[in-house]
């Protein structure tokens, strides 16, 4: 670790992702002079450059990495493997976390001759300090690797560790593709709200707005699920109707399935590009 109170956390890859967790990292206090980011375009560099002044950045890894206590892999998943092979040489000893779906450990390990890795799995309302992120580490991350960890995950939000890696496809299926389920629900009642005869903005804000109701209530209360529902579906009621429809139609097994097409895809990813 860095003799300084602030470790050195390199980003590899300088997108969304990465820019959430700098921006996440610099309001809680840590100077952009302990970080940096190799990012290859020159667009994207040019914009990170003048959103965090004093950070480094750089167009492809070198020796100035070398310093580096924590290594966030934030590239694609086809890129992962060119990538690490041209930034290792570099890590020395660095702790790695990697936001890549589907990049098994064991392929990184093998990629960057190091055990000190932990996948994560993360999702878009990072961008806006309201993620969820599954975490996985393997048995060479120490207790104070993962305290690290977590402090730079919770700039994004909300997170949770799961023991097996394979679990990180069912997080992957359920939180990390999750925001476009919402999404897809959320275009729905729109679309279905304006077909209805209201003005497409105003289901749109009505949708929203008890999306965002809904998901407060279930976090806040200490109540099952089932039981919240239950108490707005009155037994001959128009939410009773609705529910009504959509067992009928077979909705919740059908979202079940999706799910598993979810799971079953970022586990062929780690396959297709961990080679």
């Amino acid at each position: 670790m860095n003799t300084s109170t602030h470790p050195i956390i390199t980003f590899i890859g300088g997108g969304n992702m990465a820019s959430a967790i700098i921006g996440g990292l610099v309001r809680q206090g840590h100077p952009t002079s302990a970080l940096q980011v190799v990012e290859p375009w020159d667009e994207q560099r040019a914009k990170l450059a003048q959103q965090f002044p004093g950070m480094t950045v750089l167009p492809a890894a070198s020796a100035e990495l070398e310093s580096s206590d924590l290594v966030v892999w934030a590239v694609k998943p086809q890129t992962f493997k060119d990538a690490a092979l041209a930034a290792g040489p570099f890590l020395g000893n660095a702790l790695h976390l990697s936001v890549a779906a589907g990049i098994t450990s064991e392929s990184m390990a093998g990629w960057l001759q190091t055990q000190r890795i932990v996948r994560a799995m993360p999702n878009t309302p990072a961008l806006v300090g309201l993620g969820m992120t599954g975490l996985m580490a393997r048995a060479a991350v120490s207790d104070a690797d993962r305290a690290l960890v977590e402090r730079v995950v919770r700039t994004t939000g909300e997170l949770v560790w799961v023991n097996v890696e394979s679990d990180l496809d069912a997080v992957t299926a359920l939180s990390g593709s999750g925001p476009a389920y919402v999404f897809y629900f959320l275009e729905a009642m729109r679309d279905a709200g304006a077909r209805m005869g209201l003005a497409p903005e105003v289901a749109q804000q009505l949708a929203i707005g008890t999306f965002i109701g809904a998901a407060t209530l279930a976090q806040r209360s200490s109540e099952p699920l089932q039981t919240l529902r239950e108490r707005v579906t009155s037994k001959g009621g128009t939410t009773y109707a609705a529910i009504t429809s959509m067992e009928a139609s077979g909705v919740k097994a059908k979202f079940e399935e999706a799910l598993r097409a979810a799971q079953a895809r970022a586990a062929e990813l780690g396959k297709e590009f961990g080679k």
